[in-house]
């Protein structure tokens, strides 16, 4: 499905009914990603309404030269809501980059929002700046990685904690994809990874009380694990976990942990909407 969103048509996919849960990619991933991470939590849940869109100048969504900066990220995901679920109590879920996204709506929409999950998200804008643990290796298939082409062995590498078959098979079917699908001028010029909200510059972050869940890797050298602790005080009803084993792909490699915190999380939002 795509909604129009000024002059930019943004594509997303609507799985299931019920309550609405977005949920908001990290950068420079799209859609995919979050829905092989979201979507086998509701195997067996039914009632929700799972929203997956592509940010512009991700997966399907162009970019546009009026976007500028996160803030109009932030816009863009402001009045996709406002089209496609309008006066709507909602659940928000952003996986890294998607995280600050969803912070983002946060500030603007906290009566809207009636939970948020935040998934290796990003804190620290700048990468020189963020606490980030020494990059390693738990578990490691060499017969796997031998089979590998150099291109796609060194960018799984790269991210992954755990270089396992199973891991591999997933990062085929959700990273890969949305790194080749991205717009990389648009990307490049709007550098996703350090560009800073107002409503972290601002000085007043936005408190939130209502179910919140922030799981984050032990081992994540991408974002890390200590700089979202410092943003805990936010979020009165959160529920904070550091899984070992778990770097930025953490929703993989800790898939049976993940899930049960997920579901968890899910039953807190069900139970304040009554």
């Amino acid at each position: 499905m795509r909604c129009k969103v000024r002059d930019c048509e943004v594509f997303y996919e609507r799985i299931g009914e019920g309550i609405p849960l977005i949920s908001l990619h990290g950068s420079p991933l799209d859609s995919r990603s979050m829905k092989g991470c979201i979507e086998p939590v509701f195997k067996k849940r039914k009632g929700w309404s799972r929203v997956y869109p592509d940010l512009p100048g991700h997966g399907q969504t162009p970019g546009r030269d009026w976007i500028k900066n996160s803030d109009d990220m932030v816009q863009v995901a402001l009045d996709l809501i406002d089209s496609i679920i309008p006066d709507t109590q909602f659940a928000l879920a952003g996986m890294s980059y998607g995280g600050y996204i969803a912070r983002g709506i946060i500030h603007h929409r906290p009566d809207q929002v009636a939970g948020l999950l935040l998934v290796v998200p990003r804190v620290v804008s700048n990468p020189k700046y963020r606490a980030l643990p020494p990059k390693r290796v738990l578990a490691r298939d060499e017969e796997l990685l031998a089979e590998l082409d150099t291109q796609s062995r060194i960018g799984f590498e790269n991210v992954a904690v755990v270089q396992t078959r199973s891991h591999w098979n997933r990062f085929v079917k959700e990273i890969i994809p949305g790194l080749r699908a991205g717009d990389e001028q648009f990307l490049e010029r709007l550098h996703p990874s350090i560009d800073t909200c107002s409503f972290e510059t601002g000085g007043t972050a936005s408190r939130f009380d209502k179910p919140t869940l922030i799981v984050v890797g032990r081992q994540d050298h991408f974002v890390g694990y200590r700089d979202s602790w410092m943003i805990l005080e936010n979020y009165p009803r959160a529920t904070f976990a550091v899984l070992d084993r778990a770097g930025h792909g953490l929703h993989i490699e800790q898939k049976t942990l993940f899930g049960a915190l997920t579901s968890e999380w899910l039953d807190r939002v069900e139970e304040t909407l009554g």
